[in-house]
Protein backbone atom coordinates (compact mmCIF):
# COMPACT_ATOMS: atom_id res chain seq x y z
CA UNK A 1 0.00 0.00 0.00
CA UNK A 2 2.62 2.47 0.96
CA UNK A 3 4.79 1.65 -2.34
CA UNK A 4 1.64 2.76 -4.67
CA UNK A 5 0.97 5.50 -2.43
CA UNK A 6 4.28 6.99 -2.71
CA UNK A 7 4.34 5.91 -6.88
CA UNK A 8 1.27 7.29 -7.17
CA UNK A 9 2.61 10.44 -5.72
CA UNK A 10 5.67 11.07 -8.03
CA UNK A 11 2.92 10.42 -10.79
CA UNK A 12 0.24 12.73 -9.76
CA UNK A 13 3.67 15.46 -9.15
CA UNK A 14 4.13 14.66 -13.27
CA UNK A 15 0.73 15.06 -13.95
CA UNK A 16 0.57 18.38 -11.42
CA UNK A 17 3.25 19.77 -13.00
CA UNK A 18 1.82 19.35 -16.75
CA UNK A 19 -1.01 21.11 -15.22
CA UNK A 20 0.69 24.24 -14.29
CA UNK A 21 2.56 24.73 -17.25
CA UNK A 22 -1.55 25.11 -18.74
CA UNK A 23 -2.63 26.80 -15.85
CA UNK A 24 0.09 29.79 -15.63
CA UNK A 25 -0.25 30.49 -19.03
CA UNK A 26 -3.95 30.87 -18.83
CA UNK A 27 -3.23 32.85 -15.72
CA UNK A 28 -1.04 35.03 -17.58
CA UNK A 29 -2.97 35.93 -20.28
CA UNK A 30 -6.08 36.60 -17.78
CA UNK A 31 -4.10 38.23 -15.18
CA UNK A 32 -2.57 40.80 -18.60
CA UNK A 33 -5.20 41.17 -20.80
CA UNK A 34 -8.47 40.17 -18.68
CA UNK A 35 -9.61 37.67 -21.22
CA UNK A 36 -10.67 33.67 -20.39
CA UNK A 37 -9.16 32.46 -23.42
CA UNK A 38 -10.82 28.85 -23.68
CA UNK A 39 -9.09 27.99 -26.82
CA UNK A 40 -5.44 27.04 -24.21
CA UNK A 41 -6.17 23.10 -24.61
CA UNK A 42 -6.38 23.67 -28.15
CA UNK A 43 -2.70 25.21 -28.42
CA UNK A 44 -1.65 22.41 -25.62
CA UNK A 45 -2.61 20.19 -28.43
CA UNK A 46 -1.04 22.07 -31.22
CA UNK A 47 1.98 21.44 -29.06
CA UNK A 48 1.60 18.05 -29.05
CA UNK A 49 1.02 17.88 -32.61
CA UNK A 50 3.78 19.94 -33.81
CA UNK A 51 6.07 17.64 -31.55
CA UNK A 52 4.89 14.61 -33.19
CA UNK A 53 5.55 15.68 -36.79
CA UNK A 54 9.03 17.22 -35.72
CA UNK A 55 10.09 14.38 -33.77
CA UNK A 56 9.10 11.80 -36.75
CA UNK A 57 10.89 13.88 -39.57
CA UNK A 58 13.74 15.45 -37.59
CA UNK A 59 13.92 13.70 -34.70
CA UNK A 60 13.88 14.06 -30.52
CA UNK A 61 16.33 17.21 -30.57
CA UNK A 62 13.58 18.72 -32.82
CA UNK A 63 10.93 19.34 -31.18
CA UNK A 64 12.31 21.85 -28.92
CA UNK A 65 10.69 23.92 -31.76
CA UNK A 66 7.24 23.14 -31.38
CA UNK A 67 6.72 25.45 -28.33
CA UNK A 68 8.18 28.27 -30.28
CA UNK A 69 6.11 27.57 -32.99
CA UNK A 70 2.42 27.70 -30.89
CA UNK A 71 3.66 31.04 -29.75
CA UNK A 72 4.09 32.34 -33.03
CA UNK A 73 0.70 30.96 -33.78
CA UNK A 74 -0.70 32.95 -30.55
CA UNK A 75 0.81 35.93 -31.61
CA UNK A 76 -0.86 35.45 -34.87
CA UNK A 77 -4.21 34.98 -33.20
CA UNK A 78 -3.89 37.82 -30.92
CA UNK A 79 -2.78 40.67 -33.30
CA UNK A 80 -5.37 39.21 -35.75
CA UNK A 81 -8.41 38.26 -33.57
CA UNK A 82 -8.29 38.87 -30.39
CA UNK A 83 -6.76 42.41 -30.23
CA UNK A 84 -10.10 43.65 -31.81
CA UNK A 85 -12.30 42.50 -28.44
CA UNK A 86 -10.48 45.11 -26.20
CA UNK A 87 -12.65 46.38 -23.60
CA UNK A 88 -15.49 45.26 -25.39
CA UNK A 89 -18.03 42.10 -24.04
CA UNK A 90 -16.40 39.70 -22.69
CA UNK A 91 -18.98 37.48 -23.71
CA UNK A 92 -17.55 38.13 -27.10
CA UNK A 93 -14.05 37.02 -26.10
CA UNK A 94 -15.21 33.70 -24.99
CA UNK A 95 -17.38 33.47 -28.12
CA UNK A 96 -14.97 34.33 -30.10
CA UNK A 97 -12.11 31.78 -28.48
CA UNK A 98 -14.42 28.97 -28.07
CA UNK A 99 -14.94 29.28 -31.90
CA UNK A 100 -11.07 29.74 -32.11
CA UNK A 101 -11.11 26.07 -30.54
CA UNK A 102 -13.31 24.39 -32.50
CA UNK A 103 -11.56 25.97 -35.65
CA UNK A 104 -8.09 24.67 -34.47
CA UNK A 105 -9.24 20.93 -33.66
CA UNK A 106 -11.34 21.18 -37.15
CA UNK A 107 -7.13 21.85 -38.77
CA UNK A 108 -5.93 19.53 -36.41
CA UNK A 109 -8.59 16.56 -37.88
CA UNK A 110 -7.79 17.81 -41.58
CA UNK A 111 -3.76 18.15 -41.57
CA UNK A 112 -3.26 14.67 -39.16
CA UNK A 113 -6.07 13.07 -38.80
CA UNK A 114 -8.81 12.27 -36.12
CA UNK A 115 -7.15 8.79 -35.17
CA UNK A 116 -5.24 8.34 -31.97
CA UNK A 117 -1.13 8.92 -32.54
CA UNK A 118 1.27 7.37 -30.45
CA UNK A 119 4.76 9.06 -29.82
CA UNK A 120 7.11 6.91 -28.31
CA UNK A 121 10.00 8.78 -25.41
CA UNK A 122 13.50 9.55 -26.83
CA UNK A 123 15.48 6.21 -26.09
CA UNK A 124 17.38 7.56 -23.75
CA UNK A 125 14.55 8.12 -21.40
CA UNK A 126 12.79 5.25 -22.27
CA UNK A 127 12.77 2.22 -19.35
CA UNK A 128 11.90 2.39 -15.46
CA UNK A 129 13.55 3.37 -12.14
CA UNK A 130 13.00 2.11 -8.69
CA UNK A 131 13.90 3.81 -5.97
CA UNK A 132 13.02 2.32 -2.86
CA UNK A 133 9.02 2.10 -2.95
CA UNK A 134 9.43 4.50 -6.10
CA UNK A 135 8.82 2.28 -9.50
CA UNK A 136 7.74 5.36 -12.11
CA UNK A 137 9.25 5.25 -15.39
CA UNK A 138 12.86 7.29 -16.61
CA UNK A 139 10.29 9.66 -19.29
CA UNK A 140 8.19 10.87 -16.56
CA UNK A 141 11.26 11.80 -13.90
CA UNK A 142 12.75 13.77 -17.29
CA UNK A 143 9.25 15.40 -17.61
CA UNK A 144 9.56 16.46 -13.80
CA UNK A 145 12.78 17.82 -14.41
CA UNK A 146 12.18 19.69 -17.29
CA UNK A 147 8.66 21.63 -16.06
CA UNK A 148 10.63 22.32 -13.13
CA UNK A 149 13.49 23.94 -15.32
CA UNK A 150 10.75 25.64 -17.52
CA UNK A 151 8.93 27.38 -14.21
CA UNK A 152 12.30 27.99 -12.97
CA UNK A 153 13.28 29.80 -15.95
CA UNK A 154 10.01 31.80 -16.15
CA UNK A 155 10.40 32.84 -12.32
CA UNK A 156 13.38 34.48 -13.35
CA UNK A 157 11.98 36.27 -16.54
CA UNK A 158 9.37 37.60 -14.40
CA UNK A 159 11.18 38.27 -11.54
CA UNK A 160 14.79 39.63 -13.20
CA UNK A 161 14.11 40.77 -16.46
CA UNK A 162 13.20 44.51 -17.33
CA UNK A 163 10.61 42.40 -19.71
CA UNK A 164 9.59 40.37 -16.91
CA UNK A 165 8.69 43.30 -14.80
CA UNK A 166 6.84 45.36 -17.23
CA UNK A 167 4.22 42.04 -17.90
CA UNK A 168 3.87 41.86 -14.11
CA UNK A 169 3.21 45.49 -13.81
CA UNK A 170 0.85 45.52 -16.84
CA UNK A 171 -0.85 42.52 -15.08
CA UNK A 172 -1.63 44.61 -12.21
CA UNK A 173 -2.61 47.79 -13.81
CA UNK A 174 -2.66 47.80 -17.34
CA UNK A 175 -3.41 51.52 -18.17
CA UNK A 176 -0.61 52.79 -15.49
CA UNK A 177 2.07 50.95 -18.07
CA UNK A 178 0.86 52.56 -21.27
CA UNK A 179 0.90 55.72 -19.61
CA UNK A 180 4.62 55.20 -18.78
CA UNK A 181 5.36 55.06 -22.72
CA UNK A 182 5.35 51.47 -22.84
CA UNK A 183 3.93 50.10 -25.98
CA UNK A 184 1.26 48.30 -23.98
CA UNK A 185 -0.26 46.56 -27.34
CA UNK A 186 3.27 44.86 -28.08
CA UNK A 187 3.52 43.56 -24.45
CA UNK A 188 -0.19 42.22 -24.74
CA UNK A 189 0.59 40.49 -27.71
CA UNK A 190 4.28 39.05 -26.09
CA UNK A 191 1.85 37.95 -23.07
CA UNK A 192 -0.61 35.98 -25.17
CA UNK A 193 2.16 34.59 -26.96
CA UNK A 194 4.15 33.56 -23.81
CA UNK A 195 1.03 31.58 -22.72
CA UNK A 196 0.30 29.45 -25.83
CA UNK A 197 4.03 28.73 -25.65
CA UNK A 198 3.70 27.26 -22.25
CA UNK A 199 0.30 25.66 -22.90
CA UNK A 200 2.31 23.99 -26.39
CA UNK A 201 5.27 23.11 -24.22
CA UNK A 202 3.40 21.15 -21.74
CA UNK A 203 1.97 19.62 -24.74
CA UNK A 204 4.88 18.22 -26.17
CA UNK A 205 6.26 17.05 -22.72
CA UNK A 206 2.43 14.79 -22.30
CA UNK A 207 2.37 13.59 -26.22
CA UNK A 208 4.40 10.64 -25.04
CA UNK A 209 2.46 10.07 -21.52
CA UNK A 210 -1.26 10.59 -23.57
CA UNK A 211 -2.11 9.26 -26.85
CA UNK A 212 -2.08 12.67 -29.23
CA UNK A 213 -5.51 13.04 -30.59
CA UNK A 214 -7.66 16.12 -31.41
CA UNK A 215 -10.01 15.86 -28.09
CA UNK A 216 -6.67 16.17 -26.27
CA UNK A 217 -7.33 19.85 -25.61
CA UNK A 218 -10.40 18.96 -23.20
CA UNK A 219 -8.12 16.85 -21.34
CA UNK A 220 -5.68 19.83 -20.59
CA UNK A 221 -8.08 23.03 -20.95
CA UNK A 222 -11.08 21.82 -17.97
CA UNK A 223 -8.18 21.10 -15.64
CA UNK A 224 -6.55 24.40 -16.22
CA UNK A 225 -10.12 26.04 -15.35
CA UNK A 226 -10.08 24.11 -11.87
CA UNK A 227 -6.53 24.86 -11.21
CA UNK A 228 -6.94 28.73 -11.77
CA UNK A 229 -10.25 28.74 -9.77
CA UNK A 230 -8.63 26.79 -6.99
CA UNK A 231 -5.51 28.97 -7.03
CA UNK A 232 -7.23 32.53 -7.88
CA UNK A 233 -7.67 34.69 -11.45
CA UNK A 234 -4.31 35.89 -12.38
CA UNK A 235 -1.99 33.73 -9.12
CA UNK A 236 0.74 32.44 -10.49
CA UNK A 237 1.56 30.91 -7.17
CA UNK A 238 -1.35 29.70 -6.72
CA UNK A 239 -1.55 28.28 -9.94
CA UNK A 240 1.69 26.26 -8.74
CA UNK A 241 -0.23 25.07 -5.42
CA UNK A 242 -3.28 24.03 -7.10
CA UNK A 243 -1.79 22.44 -9.90
CA UNK A 244 -0.32 20.26 -7.66
CA UNK A 245 -2.94 19.85 -5.24
CA UNK A 246 -5.08 18.98 -8.49
CA UNK A 247 -2.15 16.19 -10.25
CA UNK A 248 -1.84 14.48 -6.58
CA UNK A 249 -5.81 14.18 -6.00
CA UNK A 250 -6.43 12.87 -9.67
CA UNK A 251 -3.25 10.32 -9.81
CA UNK A 252 -4.50 9.02 -5.85
CA UNK A 253 -8.19 8.76 -6.89
CA UNK A 254 -6.81 7.15 -10.27
CA UNK A 255 -5.36 4.42 -8.04
CA UNK A 256 -7.46 3.47 -5.77
CA UNK A 257 -11.02 4.63 -6.52
CA UNK A 258 -10.89 4.57 -10.24
CA UNK A 259 -14.75 6.02 -10.37
CA UNK A 260 -14.32 8.96 -9.34
CA UNK A 261 -10.78 9.97 -10.92
CA UNK A 262 -12.98 12.05 -13.22
CA UNK A 263 -14.95 14.35 -10.39
CA UNK A 264 -12.43 14.40 -7.92
CA UNK A 265 -10.65 17.58 -8.75
CA UNK A 266 -14.10 19.51 -8.79
CA UNK A 267 -14.70 18.35 -5.67
CA UNK A 268 -11.17 19.86 -4.70
CA UNK A 269 -12.48 22.96 -6.21
CA UNK A 270 -15.68 22.99 -4.34
CA UNK A 271 -14.69 22.57 -0.77
CA UNK A 272 -11.61 24.87 -1.57
CA UNK A 273 -14.40 27.60 -2.95
CA UNK A 274 -16.56 27.44 -0.01
CA UNK A 275 -13.59 28.25 2.18
CA UNK A 276 -12.08 31.06 0.04
CA UNK A 277 -14.74 32.11 -2.75
CA UNK A 278 -11.79 33.53 -4.52
CA UNK A 279 -9.60 30.73 -4.87
CA UNK A 280 -6.41 30.25 -2.09
CA UNK A 281 -4.73 33.49 -3.21
CA UNK A 282 -7.50 35.53 -5.26
CA UNK A 283 -7.12 39.25 -5.90
CA UNK A 284 -9.16 42.31 -7.13
CA UNK A 285 -6.89 42.93 -10.50
CA UNK A 286 -7.15 45.69 -12.84
CA UNK A 287 -7.65 44.62 -16.70
CA UNK A 288 -7.36 46.05 -19.64
CA UNK A 289 -10.24 47.17 -20.94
Amino acid sequence: MLDAIVSQGVNGLVLGFLFVLVSIGLSLVFGLLGIVNVAHGAFFALGAYFALTLQRRFGWPAVVLAPIGVGLVGVVVERVLVRRLYGRDPLMTLVLTFALSLFIESVIRAVWGSSAQPVTPPPVLAGFIEYGPVLTTTYRLAVLAATLALLGGLWAFLALTPYGRILRAGSRDPQMVGMLGINLPRVLTAAFGIGCALAGAAGVLAAPLWSVTPGMAAQAIMPAFVIVTIGGLGSYGGAVIAGLLVGLVTSMTTQFWPDAAGVAMYLLMAAILLVRPRGLFGEHWEHFG
